[in-house]
């Protein structure tokens, strides 16, 4: 089976006869009805949507053999999966998450960093994670913004993405503090 791309997360049970909040992760909510039925992340299990509306922020959603609320109430939580190559395909400089995962990540220079492990996103904008070469010590993954200043190049085919490693913010030295100088007197930046 190819990778399963997570398009949308049953959430609590919505009236008595069996519907659900249905929250989407596709440009258009009613898309996930396109995709056929739609997976567990295991593939074990198949939700086929009967029925959907939209409502603040989210859809209504009915799954046939889904009648009742304790049915209903027993999905709450579920992450629903279809295999990536039902979606469509994406323009240029757009990416699925699942097809950046996996990929090797050099500097600019070609300098081996890792490999990407996760896209992130915390309400500011996407953010890449890369996690150290295997041969490094176990150590912290790095997160950077995922922009085309950051990240000037992703090569799907290639296997990798080239990183730009922005300069580090440097912090308050004793030659910074506001005791170094006095007003109107100026320092050498």
């Amino acid at each position: 089976m190819s990778a399963l791309v997570c398009v949308a997360r049953i959430g609590a049970a919505h009236g008595v006869r069996g519907a659900v909040k249905l929250w989407t992760f596709t440009e258009d909510p009613f898309a996930i009805r396109r995709y056929g039925p739609l997976l567990s992340k295991d593939g074990k299990r198949q939700f086929e949507v009967a029925q959907a509306r939209e409502a603040k922020g989210h859809l209504v959603a009915t799954f046939k053999g889904v009648t009742t609320r304790d049915e209903a109430e027993r999905l709450n939580g579920i992450e629903l999966y279809v295999p990536r190559e039902k979606l469509p395909a994406t323009d240029e400089g757009e990416y699925y998450h699942t097809d950046l995962i996996g990929l090797a990540a050099v500097t600019t220079d070609g300098e081996p960093l890792g490999r990407v492990v996760a896209i992130q996103n915390f309400g500011a904008g996407d953010i890449i994670e890369i996690a150290p070469p295997k041969e490094a010590t176990k150590g912290p993954t790095l997160l950077l913004p995922f922009s085309n200043a950051v990240v000037p190049e992703v090569d799907i085919a290639g296997g990798r993405v080239v990183i730009a490693l922005p300069r580090e913010i440097e912090g308050e030295n004793e030659d910074d503090s506001p005791s170094a100088s006095r007003p109107g007197e100026s320092r050498d930046p």
